[in-house]
């Protein structure tokens, strides 16, 4: 039995073989690492995704500075300081449910 594992390690076709196998090897990583780069997490096929979550982050980004600015400034008549009569007229009459009769409230669920 051991003759015939002989001839199967000797045989013409895999001394033929035998020289082009690195370069069979490298040509398959360089296809492995190819479609990896077009299809993989962050490859080149993934760039329109990435593009429409930058947008809707950017979005988001520029909505969060607009309601932060209209807080500061809320915040800011609020002050002893500056203290802006109908802006601490509407928190109270918010927080504590009053309104005036002539007032028209409309009440939204958060």
């Amino acid at each position: 039995m051991d003759v015939g594992v002989e001839r199967t390690l000797d045989s013409p076709v895999l001394s033929q073989i035998r020289p082009y196998l690195p370069t069979a090897a490298l040509a398959f990583l360089i296809v492995y690492f190819a479609f990896h780069a077009f299809t993989g997490e962050s490859g080149l096929l993934m760039s329109s995704q990435r593009d429409e979550a930058l947008a809707a982050k950017s979005s988001e980004l520029a909505r969060l500075h607009a309601e932060r600015e209209d807080l500061e400034t809320r915040a800011r008549l609020l002050r002893d300081t500056s203290l802006s009569r109908d802006l601490l007229e509407e928190r109270a009459r918010s927080l504590l449910g009053y309104s005036d009769p002539r007032d028209y409230v409309i009440r939204v669920k958060r």
